[in-house]
């Protein structure tokens, strides 16, 4: 009874307390409210800025990504182009060699046949005018057989055949002493032969183009010069050209499991790694392989008992051995 009229009598001290108290309070209110504001706007811009790094990161990593395809893909083509137009210019010199060639040769065989043409007219025109000298002249019987043949010559036969030349009397000159002859007008008119050359004829190139013909540098085709491994040294300096233009060398990694692949990093104040344990799960039994040097793990020896039998003893760092039955 006591206490509850000493609380009645607090009655008004306890009112204004409260009602101070609830004014402090409203005024902090206040205050903590754009604390909590200010320090709830800072948590979610991190947030935001935090998120933003990492699409441009990944927008990075893709636009670096897409570049690489384009840059191979326009590489390729760009070899293709080379190789098509090498391969053609290669082709269209070889054409060109081989024509120039066949000219060549078709104009020597074009000449040689010629000029054996012409000496064979040559010759025939020779033996003709021989025969119609022989027509021409009186012929007689005999002059070209041999009383030590069994059958006359064949030229006796066809001076035989020939018909007789009907004679006729040539006109007389009148002879002058004072005028000489012209021995020009008494030859007959012949083509002179032409001159003896010093070197031989034929289509023969100069020393000079054949000897650098043959000191000429090695010119190796396509599969010869190009290396085996050039594909894969293309690629290797791909590679390290795009490993120049990467801002960093870590791998991308969703952004729901950056956390899963990330060790432990220790703490400044502890040493206790705080990570899974080997023991139990891996293994079940601590072995200490260093404490084994030059110790024999197993020994066999005879016992002196009523068994009889061959027992092994295991020791141990201490020195002491247990028997095994």
């Amino acid at each position: 009874m006591a206490r509850l009229e000493k609380l009645y009598k607090q009655v008004d001290n306890i009112k204004e307390q409260y009602f101070i108290r609830n004014r402090i309070a409203q005024e902090n209110r206040e205050k903590e409210n754009e604390a909590a504001v200010r320090i709830q706007s800072w948590f979610r811009g991190c947030q935001v800025r935090e998120f933003l790094s990492h699409l441009h990161k990944n927008a990075t990593l893709i636009q670096k990504i897409w570049r690489g395809f384009t840059a191979r893909a326009l590489f390729r083509q760009r070899v293709k182009t080379a190789y098509f137009i090498m391969k053609m210019n290669f082709y269209n010199k070889m054409a060109v060699k081989w024509v120039t060639h066949l000219i060549w040769m078709k104009s020597v065989n074009n000449f040689y046949c010629y000029s054996k043409k012409k000496y064979i007219n040559m010759i025939y025109k020779d033996i003709y005018l021989h025969w119609i000298y022989l027509s021409a002249c009186q012929c007689r019987k005999g002059v070209f057989n041999s009383p030590f043949r069994t059958e006359p010559d064949e030229t006796e036969l066809r001076l035989r055949k020939v018909r007789p030349l009907l004679v006729r009397s040539a006109p007389k000159e009148r002879k002058n002493p004072n005028i000489t002859p012209d021995l020009n007008n008494l030859m007959p008119n012949r083509e002179r032969l032409p001159p003896i050359h010093k070197k031989p004829q034929g289509p023969f190139r100069p020393a000079l183009e054949v000897q650098q013909q043959r000191h000429r540098p090695l010119e190796p085709s396509l599969r010869v010069a190009t290396s085996i491994t050039a594909l894969e040294e293309a690629r290797e300096e791909l590679k390290r050209q795009e490993w120049r233009t990467c801002v960093i060398d870590q791998t991308f990694l969703p952004f729901s499991n950056t956390s899963q692949n990330k060790r432990y990093e220790s703490m400044m104040r502890t040493s206790t790694p705080f990570e899974e344990v080997a023991y139990g799960t891996k293994h079940f039994r601590e072995e200490h392989k260093e404490y084994l040097k030059g110790k024999k793990v197993h020994v066999s020896l005879a016992c002196t008992c009523r068994t009889a039998k061959t027992h092994s003893v295991c020791w141990h760092d201490s020195g002491s051995g247990i028997w095994d039955l």
